[in-house]
């Protein structure tokens, strides 16, 4: 392997496309040298933080390069501009010769990521993801009525050694003494010191509201990461072998906003901040794969953003699989069929629907010839159908609020 790092510097003349939204087959992204850049989206939902207007410095392109998916934005040149060019794969290179440009991409990444959780949390469940330590109270209080002390134990005590004063503070302390002989709470204390844990199933890694101080790369075992929304937990995703988790609290000083469980006994690297930065150095390749995490992951919110702004209930559900699709990197072949690995009811959640509306829209999607349901799983007979329904509603959206924009202008 060529180990010198080839950086290329490319010019755009002022007013030219240089990336374009939707295209696939993202191999490259760019730091500006010099010039001002326009980013765009074809939905605009929430402002990005920082503006739209990228200057010296800036890089844009990272999320869809280092996802491996197709591009969210539109870069175009509002001055001249000379652009430095990374292919994806000298991305590692980059990191070991230049640090700061590492961490620079990863904070940047880390901020829009919870930025966009926010304003996805704030559009789907109608309230601010805001957290702070005394939500540990909540969390210990509902695991115990499920009669999960491992759970249970570890929030209360999370929830005292955060909120010692706290006014739920008696309560909390009564619960513990209940539930201790029950529980097999784990690392309490989190530990600096050890670098490679072991959690049995069931046991919690952290909750929800605290504050966070490491990550973690799964070594063995998987891990669910979970809310509790409305009294119920939700189930946002599961973690195998190889994934990292927990990196926003180490990023950034905020409170954990999704607990993490151990769904089978498992195995962890924790790494602190300390690590973190010597780590960078250390092991580009880590680094590598957290960026491309960091990019799947905010890739993926940006596409679920953009379908809670398609007011057709059936035109979200054509949305969503295509997002799934493409999420799970399935090649579109023309008439070929393809079986989602999930039914009608994760459907209906996917796009935020109360059950029983959803279950009319879910009639609607079967009533097209080319859908049925095999073993409770949702078949498409020839995949490119979802992508035509897709655009064509996508399309429609469009035409209406360029209807309400131009009434509104009236």
């Amino acid at each position: 392997m060529d180990n010198s790092l080839q950086l290329t510097f490319v010019n755009f003349k002022k007013d030219s496309y240089i990336v374009v939204e939707g295209k696939q087959n993202a191999d490259r992204f760019f730091i500006i040298k010099s010039g001002k850049v326009r980013i765009s989206k074809e939905v605009e939902v929430v402002e990005e933080e920082g503006g739209n207007i990228y200057s010296p410095g800036d890089f844009f392109g990272v999320i869809s390069t280092m996802s491996g998916h197709s591009h969210i934005e539109t870069a175009q040149a509002i001055t001249d501009v000379t652009l430095i060019s990374v292919q994806k794969d000298q991305y590692g290179l980059l990191i070991e010769k230049n640090t700061p440009v590492a961490m620079k991409i990863i904070m940047g990444f880390s901020r829009r990521m919870r930025y966009l959780d926010e304003a996805l949390t704030r559009i789907t469940l109608k309230k601010s993801a805001d957290l702070d330590p005394s939500h540990l109270f909540k969390v210990g209080e509902y695991y115990a009525k499920q009669s999960q002390f491992n759970q249970a134990f570890y929030a209360y005590y999370q929830y005292l050694k955060f909120c010692p004063n706290g006014q739920n503070a008696l309560s909390a302390k009564e619960r513990m003494t209940k539930i201790k002989p029950y529980s097999k709470a784990v690392y309490l204390d989190g530990s600096t010191e050890e670098f490679n844990r072991f959690y049995p199933k069931d046991t919690m890694i952290f909750s929800e509201g605290m504050p966070g101080t490491e990550l973690y790369i799964i070594q063995k075992g998987s891990i669910k990461i979970t809310k509790i929304v409305d009294n119920n937990e939700v189930l946002l995703a599961v973690l195998k072998v190889g994934d990292i988790f927990g990196e926003m609290a180490l990023l950034e000083n905020k409170p954990r906003v999704a607990s993490a469980i151990a769904y089978e006994d498992v195995y962890l690297l924790a790494v602190n901040k300390q690590n973190f930065e010597r780590m960078v150095q250390a092991q580009p390749q880590i680094v590598t794969r957290l960026t491309q995490l960091l990019a799947e992951r905010i890739w993926f919110i940006y596409k679920q953003l953009a379908n809670t702004q398609i007011s057709d209930p059936l035109g979200r559900m054509y949305d969503a699989l295509q997002i799934q699709l493409e999420k799970n990197r399935i090649p579109l072949k023309v008439g070929a069929s393809h079986s989602f690995d999930f039914g009608p009811k994760e459907l209906v959640n996917m796009v935020g629907l109360p059950i029983n509306e959803g279950s009319a829209v879910v009639q609607q999607l079967l009533a097209n010839k080319l859908f049925r349901l095999i073993g409770n799983k949702i078949v498409v007979q020839d995949m490119s159908e979802v992508f035509k329904q897709a655009e064509y509603y996508r399309k429609m959206q469009k035409i209406e609020n360029a209807r309400k924009e131009s009434q509104a202008a009236r």
